[in-house]
């Protein structure tokens, strides 16, 4: 089966030729098939968001090459320009990047670009809307009127209504409080589900990179250091604090419970997994 998305020797300088010059990702080897979870982290300046920009052509490789679907995105213009409907991206705090007078307009903007019909405009502008829990009361709103975490998912949902093969994410529940970040993963998982789409998401949080993500990406000093289950990752506890980072909170409370005696999994890295767990050795002792 050939990878949705994957890079070959994936190389990028920036300021190349100057006193300036510095390597942001180097020699790197990755590919995605349809449908994974992806979730990818890494410290600032590990060359993680250089990554995903040259998945839909905002980078040019210095080195090496992207694929879509089997084939060079940087081959032609004409590939180059398609990919960016095909592999969409939302940045960190989208919602500045919001401009239209209404949410509807906004979300509509990625479709109207695609000079798609008015009918199939208003069609993915309402699903879109729905899958990030904007509801139809909203859509003639101006987005500015509406609560930081509904703007977000306003600026999901126009890179959504575009219907892309991958969507990707650099820090969707950054600046979000507990319950907003919440939402928006939920919004994401959701969609993950429904659409069968290739999700990658980058995060600073362990927490959400277990709770949501199938596969995990390490990126440290512009390499990938790391590739597998979140359980294979955070069972490398002392190779994630050398390069400053870590496991979930939960699974050094888990540690410690386990250092006092409780007959819980070490395996745990959400505060569910950890919840089920001891609920299960509760249940266990009252049958006992």
């Amino acid at each position: 089966m050939t990878p949705i998305v994957k890079t070959e020797g994936l190389t990028h300088l920036y300021s190349p030729g100057t006193p300036f010059e510095r390597i942001a990702v180097q020699d790197l080897d990755f590919q995605a098939m349809k449908g994974e979870f992806i979730g990818i982290i890494g410290h600032t300046g590990s060359g993680k968001s250089t990554f995903i920009q040259h998945l839909n052509g905002l980078l040019k490789p210095t080195k090496g090459r992207v694929l879509f679907d089997g084939e060079d995105i940087w081959s032609s213009k004409t590939k180059t320009h398609g990919v960016r409907f095909k592999v969409g991206l939302v940045f960190q705090y989208p919602e500045y990047q919001l401009f239209e007078e209404t949410v509807y307009k906004d979300i509509a903007f990625g479709p109207k670009n695609m000079k798609l019909s008015e009918e199939e405009i208003d069609a993915r502008v309402r699903e879109a809307a729905d899958l990030v829990g904007i509801g139809e009361e909203l859509l003639e709103k101006s987005p500015f009127d509406l609560s930081g975490g509904q703007k977000r998912r306003v600026a999901i949902a126009g890179v959504i209504a575009m219907r892309p093969d991958v969507l990707i994410l650099d820090e969707p529940t950054a600046g979000l409080d507990p319950a907003g970040s919440a939402e928006i993963l939920a919004n994401i998982k959701d969609y993950h589900h429904r659409m069968g789409s290739t999700v990658l998401f980058v995060t600073h949080s362990m927490e959400d990179a277990a709770r949501i993500a199938d596969r995990l990406l390490v990126f440290s000093g512009g390499h990938l250091v790391m590739d597998g289950t979140p359980n294979a990752i955070f069972a490398r506890p002392e190779e994630l604090e050398a390069i400053d980072l870590g496991i979930p909170e939960i699974t050094r409370v888990v540690a410690r419970l386990r250092e006092k005696g409780l007959d819980i999994p070490a395996a745990i890295y959400t505060v569910e997994q950890a919840k089920a767990a001891l609920m299960k050795l509760k249940e266990g002792k009252a049958d006992a």
